[in-house]
């Protein structure tokens, strides 16, 4: 199973990297366009579309919980079985909020595909692309987010809360506002 996650992530890693990329060098190429033969408005449309995707594909299978911005002060001066509390409601807020709005979403992505892109066209069909297509990554950043924080609801319910950035860079554990260093049994820590 390890090894399936490591397989994913890199692929999800590749995907993005090429996706960035491919932004790179269309901006370029729009560069080049510009100023050295007639500018195609293409460029800029495909660079957004990319830009759309490179987001929420890389937030809904790349970026971890903890590389997300937080604003913790609360959240760390409470004790740990408080913490786990604030961490599970946090989750379960994330499920329910993504889930209660993803039929509303998904019908208004659904709807876009009467709408087609203004310049940006499917190179195999030569045909404009819906803005279903375009904005379909947006329905399944929303589904992964939401078995993401169901996944960590039910960990944070059997493991307790998650580690903060101090205890998983010096490896040390706090357990019932009681600090003690892992790998350590609770006689030691009461010395």
């Amino acid at each position: 199973m390890k090894a399936f996650v490591k397989g994913f992530s890199r692929l999800t890693e590749a995907i993005a990297g090429g996706m960035l990329a491919a932004i790179f060098l269309i901006f370029l190429l729009q560069i080049l366009l510009r100023y050295f033969f007639t500018p195609a408005g293409w460029t800029l449309e495909l660079i957004g579309i990319l830009w759309v995707w490179v987001i929420f594909f890389s937030c809904a299978f790349i970026v971890r919980e903890r590389d997300h911005v937080k604003f913790d002060i609360i959240y760390l001066s409470v004790p740990m079985r408080v913490r786990q509390v604030f961490a599970m409601l946090a989750a379960a807020a994330i499920v329910v909020g993504m889930l209660y709005s993803f039929l509303p979403t998904w019908d208004y992505i659904d709807w876009m595909k009467i709408r087609k892109t203004s310049t940006v066209r499917n190179p195999f069909s030569g045909e404009k692309i819906p803005l279903r297509t375009v904005f379909s990554i947006y329905a399944v950043f929303m589904l992964v987010v939401a078995a993401r924080y169901g996944w960590l609801f039910f960990d944070i319910l059997r493991n307790g809360p998650p580690k903060t950035e101090l205890e998983l860079v010096v490896g040390y554990n706090v357990v019932d506002d009681h600090p003690r260093v892992d790998g350590e049994d609770d006689e030691e820590a009461d010395k």
